[in-house]
């Protein structure tokens, strides 16, 4: 097994243009400026970023997929860019867009995979356990969203990697199969295996996480555990809870409270009451209500999220520290 205490992935400082763009008069579009971090064994690493943030080119340069033009990438002491078949057979990648051969059946298809490794997970054990099992005699074309993203999570993982890389593992999953990609996951985890992923599903990075980087414009803006970003971020809001709810859209800059404790309308009809609250703010929002003839939609008193955090730092905002 693998030192946990090491990095599997090293990414310092990493550059990426694309083009020559028709709109920039054939000059290259420079899509990441700047972005580290680092993924250890054992660990599940989290690249949160809006679309269009650098995610997913981020990933492709740190499986030498994509061409960098600067900064660096250590991919299992290697640089990915020069790697050679085992380097990539210590490698697992569901990309986001499956990329599956859409003729094939599923388990056909895992089975013709595991023959190119030397030591593969047991394919009717893997497919089982995925539920692949169950729609095998579909074609892939022919197979869901979520469907398709369980046998590209299964033919990343057949070849028992030491990283794996994750896209977006449960997009367009039903309740009960992101449980079960959870699960795998977590045994991943346990075994060892540096995991890196990306998620639009700020829950879900929550649920999973041990380290967590936001990305935004192409260069990195934060990076912690959950706890430490969660702590940050209070520490910049200065926020001991916070107060959603839905009402008329609008009415924001009519709430007058006490200093430090603001009314946020953060998309269409959805509100934030935040800052050092106390329950006097109660009886002040609900005489605002009153006033107004509002009766909210969904009122619920909680503390930070990660979405809270992500919403804070995904505008431009920098935090966080070394790694």
């Amino acid at each position: 097994m693998p030192d946990r205490s090491t990095a599997a992935l090293v990414v310092d400082h990493l550059v990426k243009d694309v083009g020559p763009v028709p709109a920039l008069e054939g000059r290259m579009l420079r899509v990441i400026h700047d972005v580290s971090l680092r993924a250890r064994f054992g660990e599940v690493t989290v690249l949160l970023g809006t679309n269009g943030a650098g995610k997913t080119t981020t990933l492709a340069c740190a499986q030498g997929l994509a061409t960098r033009q600067g900064g660096r990438v250590d991919l299992l002491g290697a640089d990915p860019r020069d790697a050679g078949p085992d380097l990539r057979a210590r490698v697992g990648v569901m990309l986001q867009d499956g990329g599956l051969p859409p003729s094939w059946r599923p388990i056909p298809l895992l089975r013709h995979l595991a023959r190119l490794y030397r030591d593969p997970l047991p394919v009717d054990d893997l497919a089982t356990r995925l539920g692949i099992d169950a729609f095998d005699r579909t074609s892939i074309r022919r197979l869901s969203g979520g469907q398709k993203q369980r046998v590209a999570l299964a033919a990343a993982l057949v070849g028992r990697p030491e990283v794996v890389f994750l896209d977006e593992p449960s997009a367009g999953l039903d309740p009960q199969s992101r449980t079960v990609v959870f699960e795998l996951i977590d045994q991943l985890r346990r075994d060892g295996i540096a995991i890196v992923l990306t998620t639009h599903l700020l829950d879900d990075a929550q649920r999973l996480a041990d380290y967590v980087y936001i990305i935004d414009a192409g260069r990195s803006v934060a990076e912690g555990t959950v706890p430490q970003l969660l702590q940050d971020h209070s520490a910049r809001s200065a926020g001991t809870g916070r107060i959603r709810f839905d009402a008329p859209s609008g009415l924001a800059d009519t709430y007058t409270g006490r200093a430090g404790v603001t009314l946020t309308e953060i998309s269409p009809g959805g509100y934030v009451l935040d800052g050092p609250l106390r329950p006097d703010d109660l009886a002040t929002l609900g005489a605002w209500f009153a006033a107004r003839d509002v009766m909210p939609v969904g009122l619920t008193l909680s503390t930070a999220t990660l979405e809270d955090v992500f919403l804070d730092l995904a505008s431009g905002a920098t935090a966080g520290g070394e790694r």
